[in-house]
Order: structure tokens, then sequence, then C-alpha cells
């Protein structure tokens, strides 16, 4: 890959249709609200029940219809560790068939700007700290969600030969562990924030005595709040032209355990945190080196402890609503 990065450019036209794949996901409906805080006035949205991007003949009639100016793709199917090592075939079927199929579309029509979203998985499981871009494909990936990363992986490469093939500006982002309003707080296939969250708050207010979360608290993680990452995301679209893809994140960590004490604070839950130290930790750290982003003139604004209050806050305003 070129070590050249490219910034400026012409900023997106606000009145031009685009296309939010997956906009009522945790990272679309952020961009989503950010779109329509921005000024976007002409902003396209697909359920799952009304498109089924794993179908390629309903998507490609979806864009020859409505002929999106810009496309991001932040559909995905997600999941946590337990789901990711539990269901490999489909994190990686599921992922390749929507990107494929939505990029060939996109293509067919000549979509001017897309924004693929990927993950910071896609880096080896132990990549130096903080993990730069060019660590991508240098070493082994974690194994418990080895497929999920692949098929990101296939979508950095896919944009990559779209920009070689037939010159389009279209661009990459690999966020950071996300959370925030809209997130998937499932007992079973949630990411380890909103898992917490969810934990912690049914402790407190059954009073229980204690809580006990999987592995020993030692690893460490990035956590970025995810109207951070909508912001992060037009900034790319508005400034940045390149064929690497730009890591998202605030540039600092903490441990599983100092994250579980913040959100025990939150939730107002008093007993005591065991852990299970025969469950699986994951990857031993994964801070992204924001160099490039920050180069690109952005930075994160969101503080942790009060992205988490206002997580919680969201979190049992929706409960009787939310994602299960």
């Amino acid at each position: 890959m070129s070590d050249a990065v490219e910034f400026g450019g012409v900023p997106l036209d606000r009145s031009a249709r685009i296309y939010v794949a997956g906009h009522r996901g945790l990272v679309g409906s952020a961009i989503w609200r950010k779109l329509e805080a921005e000024g976007f006035t002409d902003i396209v949205g697909r359920t799952s029940s009304e498109l089924d991007l794993k179908d390629r003949g309903a998507v490609f009639e979806f864009f020859r219809e409505t002929k999106p100016r810009y496309v991001v793709l932040a559909a995905a199917k997600v999941g946590g560790i337990l789901a990711n090592n539990t269901y490999p075939v489909d994190f990686l079927t599921d992922n390749l068939q929507i990107q494929v199929n939505v990029m060939d579309a996109a293509l067919e029509q000549r979509v001017e700007r897309l924004l693929f979203l990927g993950s910071s998985c896609i880096y080896p499981k132990f990549a130096p700290q903080p993990i730069h871009e060019d660590s991508l494909m240098t070493g082994h990936l974690e194994e418990t969600n080895d497929a999920y990363a692949v098929a990101k992986i296939a979508g950095i490469y896919q944009v990559q030969a779209v920009r070689r093939q037939y010159g389009l500006p279209w661009i990459s982002a690999m966020p950071t562990n996300l959370y925030g309003p809209g997130d998937n707080f499932s007992p079973q296939g949630s990411h380890v924030l909103p898992a917490l969250i969810r934990r912690y708050d049914e402790a407190a207010s059954s009073g229980a005595p204690s809580v006990t979360n999987w592995g020993t608290g030692s690893p460490r993680r990035e956590f970025l709040h995810v109207d951070d990452m909508a912001s992060a995301c037009l900034h790319l679209l508005d400034h940045y032209d390149g064929p690497e893809q730009v890591n998202v994140g605030t540039g600092t960590d903490v441990t599983i355990k100092e994250i579980a004490e913040t959100i025990a604070k939150v939730a107002g839950f008093e007993g005591e945190t065991e852990w299970d130290t025969s469950k699986p930790d994951g990857t031993p750290q994964k801070l992204l080196d924001v160099s490039r982003l920050t180069e690109a003139g952005w930075t994160a604004q969101i503080g942790l402890e009060d992205g988490l209050r206002s997580t919680v806050k969201w979190y049992r305003e929706h409960i009787d609503a939310l994602r299960v």
C-alpha cells in the first residue's frame, strides 16, 4: 500500500442523496443523526425487512431506483466474543455478502463517495501498540473473532481495488470499541461495554450482592462514543481521500476492570465485582494509533465517564424497547 495520505478535497454536497446502509444500528443511527444535524436534506435508509442486503438482486434494484450520490456502509452482522466465537460462518458469510452486494451495486451506479466501516479487530492479535494502520496483514488475528475480521479486511481491499481500477475516491474507516445510544444490550450478543451496563444496572436494581464478569479484567480497551464516531465519519468524507483505512478512536485506553468500576459507579451498584478467570480475555490490548485522523483535523470530544452516564441514562429510558 502507498504511504500517501491525502487531505483536503471538496466537502459533500448537503443537498445530494446519501444512503446510510444499516441506519438502524448503533453506528448507522448515529451517522443519520449527524447528517441531519449538519444540514443533509436527502438521507435514504432501509430496514432489513425492507431491503435484505444479502439479496444481491434486491440491492442492485434499490441502487438503480434511488441512485445515491454518496454511501455510508455501516451495515454489518456484529457481536461480542461469545457470538463471534460461536457463529463464525454467519459472521464471515453475512458480512461478505452485505459488503460485496452494496459495493458492487454502488460501483454500477458510479457512487461518487463511499465510506466503508470496519473494526479494529482487523489488526493482528499482538500488533505493536498503539496499532498503526500499517499493521494490517502483518500477523495472526485474534481467534475468537477472526471470521468477522477477515470479512472486514476483504472490505478494505475491495475499496482499494475500486480506487485502483475505477478511480473513485472511496475510503475506509476502522473504529475502536464503540458505545452509546442504540447499542445492542443483549445478554448473549452484545459487546463488552453494553453487556457491563446491563449487568450492573440489573444488579443495582435487584440489590444483588455481587456481579461476575468474564476473564481477569486486565485487558486494555479503547472506547469511543458513537456520536464522536459519526462526527469523525463526516469529517473524513469531507476531508480525506486516500487508499489506506483510517483508525478512529480516542488514542487512550483503560483496563476492563477500570471500565467495570466506572460503570458500577455510574449505575449505582454498591456490591462486589468478581472475575471468572476460566473465561477468555480476548486480545490483551487494542489501542489505535489515531495520528492519521488527528492529522486530518479531527479529535474525540466526549469524555468516557460523561459518555457512560448518558448511555446508562439512555439505556434506562429505552429498556422496554431494546434489541434483545
